[in-house]
């Protein structure tokens, strides 16, 4: 029995909040589809301390390990983490995905800072 990857996309309502004044308007829609990439990378240059150059590396090192992210549906890598207590505290105890092959397993991506 494998283990998969499965993800749950939360549908989430984006609460539009209203720009402080004018000079803002341009990021009005910065992460949304509608703004075409060279506008986006445009803004972005803008805004980051950036150069173009450094700007390009960024996103071809972001697509070489996109194209290392298992796909949904395929089977999970072989991983150790250490496991937390009720209280999200570190245990110390490391658990390795395949010592649980067979036993149920959810696997929870966020932030708990």
């Amino acid at each position: 029995m494998a283990m998969y990857i499965f993800f749950r996309w939360a549908n989430r309502k984006s609460r539009a909040l209203p720009m402080p004044d004018e000079s803002y308007m341009h990021f009005k829609d910065f992460s949304s589809r509608q703004m075409p990439f060279e506008e986006r990378k445009k803004v972005w240059l803008e805004i980051s301390d950036m150069t173009e150059d450094e700007f390009d590396a960024m996103l071809a090192s972001n697509d070489a390990r996109q194209s290392r992210v298992p796909a949904v549906g395929k089977p999970a890598p072989d991983f150790e983490i250490e496991r937390l207590d009720r209280d999200r505290k570190r245990t110390g105890e490391m658990v390795r995905l395949s010592a649980l092959k067979g036993k149920p397993v959810a696997l929870v991506f966020g932030s708990y800072t």
